[in-house]
């Protein structure tokens, strides 16, 4: 508003001093009018001109949209000559870094070689896209990338890139005349951009023990669509049965490592119900095929019980560094002028992708606790294992949190939806849908936990629910042997699922931890009131007290920067642990913790001893770790549990009859 004002001030100004300029020019016409001003006038020609300077001081103070564009640009370019000078002028005795041999040459020198096949199940997001079938504007892109590798059509095309990448609202498959399809072989998702490595470091130390293309696969899928949808359009959980089968035969009869990542841990999960169910729901491995083929199913990062920033992604197409983004240039991601709005085209595709629903927390209350208790226990400080006063839920309100200024207290009033009948034309996502009175009831005096949030998302989205509700499920069973069970909507839950009966397999929680993790979110209502806008953001001004889990209106707990230790952990340290009836055949279970260690230069690359997410996939203690087992060694010979973070007291917490 005052900026309204000021530009109505300033216009009222400008206005008046053109009137009088052309009012002196009349009286400097007129012969009748004498030649020297008398000494009124030249005060009002003084204040006048004064009046304008300070207007256009005013005005070259005051920053605009475009000019936070050009800010960004100004220090994307400027960093990125900066760096290209750097690398051309310094010696190049002073760019090299001295490699540390990796554990694939270590092991083979100490005699480990090759024995179990292996295959590698990439999760969301790092699986390579490209395109079989296109809308006009991607001429010229037939079996090029769309997602991995150079991103470099997305910068020059980034509408008709996300339109291609969106799935059909309503069926969650192609569009009409739009199929992409996974990038087949290890450079699925080797790197994910060019040296920025995924799966490559471990693949390589694999082969530095013997492992090729016939013992060593990629089992690449889309990993946008839902679980039983791969294996319904594309048929891939055929294609990976088929594949562990032949693997079993061609090397000698040896039972498969598999080694997930993130999703690709539920994925799998998934899979293994789906391979021994009779057709046409399943697999026909028939009883005992898991038993058979696989040795060992190692996961990296898994998110068994959810991800807690996939209910922020879907809720508001953003996250920790998103609502940082947003609150250091709000005009830039949210320009009406520049037509850019980021955040409502990443929603409107996200909302089509029926796997990030597979991330939704699982469990409700009973896992990840209410507004009075939670697991973790309020520790924020991951290396001291201090305690703070926060209470840690999956979603929060910020009319619930003592630590918000009074000043937001207005924050819902009719000041930020002045108009609440709009027809905003074109639907971009079901926000539109709804009225601003029905926004302004989910955000007054309101603060949801795992539990309330399904049905806060079968409000705010219930096209998307009632479409990927019929492929997931985010419960507890009560009673396992209740045919409902049986349906694949509940296969990737493992609070809804049995593991196989094959009491040797063994079942690794390879985790990070040490890592600030997004937990839950504190949000308020957007001022925006334009059409095709998402109403809701993480409120980035709450910050908690000094060493307290809540900053920028995120709380954080212990775990990778993308899953929790609770998700990544709980199933393997009691959930599976023994003979229970999630795990009837006793099948053992292990959790090996790798405590995330920060390089000390920027030479150092990414890490060797990381804990994060993704990076983890070269720390040298995990591939150690997937190199002896796929070798032949067992989970006692690897040393067993090793374990940094309180998973197990965080476990023993959580009431859940087993």
């Amino acid at each position: 508003m005052a900026s309204i004002l000021r530009f109505r001030k300033l216009y009222y100004v400008d206005q008046a001093v053109k009137c009088s300029s052309v009012g002196f020019e009349s009286l400097d016409q007129s012969p009748k009018i004498d030649q020297k001003l008398d000494k009124k006038e030249e005060d009002v020609i003084s204040a006048n001109n004064l009046a304008l300077g300070i207007n256009k001081r005013k005005r070259a103070k005051e920053w605009r949209c475009i000019d936070s564009c050009c800010w960004i640009i100004g220090c994307l370019c400027t960093t990125w000559w900066l760096l290209l000078l750097l690398f051309h002028c310094w010696p190049v005795t002073l760019l090299r870094v001295n490699e540390l041999p990796g554990p694939g040459a270590r092991l083979k020198r100490e005699g480990l070689t090759a024995l179990h096949p292996v295959v590698l199940v990439p999760g969301i997001v790092t699986g390579g896209l490209e395109l079989w079938e296109g809308k006009p504007c991607a001429d010229g892109l037939f079996r090029k990338r769309l997602w991995g590798g150079s991103f470099t059509e997305l910068f020059k095309r980034p509408l008709c890139l996300l339109e291609h990448l969106s799935l059909h609202y309503e069926t969650g498959l192609d569009p009409p005349g739009i199929r992409l399809r996974a990038v087949p072989g290890m450079v699925a998702a080797d790197y994910f951009a060019p040296g920025y490595f995924v799966w490559a470091v471990l693949i390589e130390n694999l082969a530095k023990i013997g492992y090729e293309g016939k013992n060593l696969h990629m089992a690449a899928y889309d990993w946008r669509l839902s679980f039983q949808n791969t294996e319904i359009r594309d048929h891939a959980l055929t294609r990976l049965k088929t594949r562990i089968e032949l693997m079993y035969i061609t090397n000698g009869y040896k039972k498969v490592v598999v080694v997930p990542h993130s999703m690709g841990v539920i994925y799998f999960l998934h899979f293994l119900k789906w391979v021994e169910t009779p057709p046409p729901m399943g697999g026909g491995g028939g009883p005992g095929w898991c038993a058979k083929h696989i040795k060992a199913m190692m996961n990296i990062g898994p998110a068994f019980l959810g991800v807690p920033k996939a209910v922020s992604n879907l809720f508001s197409a953003e996250g920790k560094d998103a609502s940082y983004l947003r609150a250091m240039a709000p005009r830039v991601f949210e320009s009406e002028i520049l037509g850019l709005q980021t955040f409502e085209h990443v929603m409107r595709m996200s909302r089509t992708w029926d796997s990030i629903i597979s991330l939704l927390p699982k469990g409700g209350d009973t896992i990840w606790g209410n507004m009075d208790w939670s697991p973790e226990g309020h520790v924020c400080d991951f290396s001291k294992k201090s305690h703070s006063q926060t209470s840690l839920t999956s979603v929060l309100h910020s009319s619930k949190l003592p630590t918000v200024d009074s000043k937001l207290s207005g924050i819902f009033s009719n000041e930020c939806f002045p108009n609440l009948n709009i027809s905003c034309g074109e639907v971009w996502t079901e926000y539109d849908e709804m009225s601003r009175q029905s926004i302004q009831n989910v955000a007054a005096d309101k603060a949801y936990t795992s539990t309330t949030l399904h049905d806060l998302l079968r409000l705010v989205a219930p096209k998307m629910m009632r479409r990927a509700e019929a492929h997931f499920s985010h419960g507890i069973a009560d009673n396992l042997d209740d045919p409902k069970y049986n349906h694949y909507k509940y296969w990737s839950n493992p609070l809804e699922t049995k593991l196989p009966d094959a009491p040797d397999m063994e079942i690794y929680c390879l985790c990070g931890v040490g890592l600030p993790t997004e937990r839950s979110y504190v949000y308020k209502l957007s001022p925006s009131s334009r059409c095709k806008s998402i109403p809701y953001k993480i409120d980035s001004s709450v910050n908690g007290e000094e060493n307290s889990c809540l900053r920028g209106g995120v709380y954080f707990a212990d775990g990778d920067e993308s899953v929790p230790v609770l998700s990544a952990g709980f199933m393997c340290a009691k959930g599976w642990r023994g003979k229970t009836r999630f795990n009837p055949s006793g099948i053992a279970t292990y959790i090996r913790e790798y405590r995330h260690k920060p390089t000390t230069s920027l030479l150092e690359g990414r890490g060797t001893e990381s804990g994060s997410h993704v990076d983890i996939m070269g720390n040298l203690a995990l591939i150690e770790d997937i190199l002896r087992v796929a070798a032949g060694a067992t989970g006692d010979e690897i040393g067993g549990d090793r374990i940094h973070s309180d998973i197990l007291r965080m476990s023993e917490r959580i009431n859940l009859p087993l």
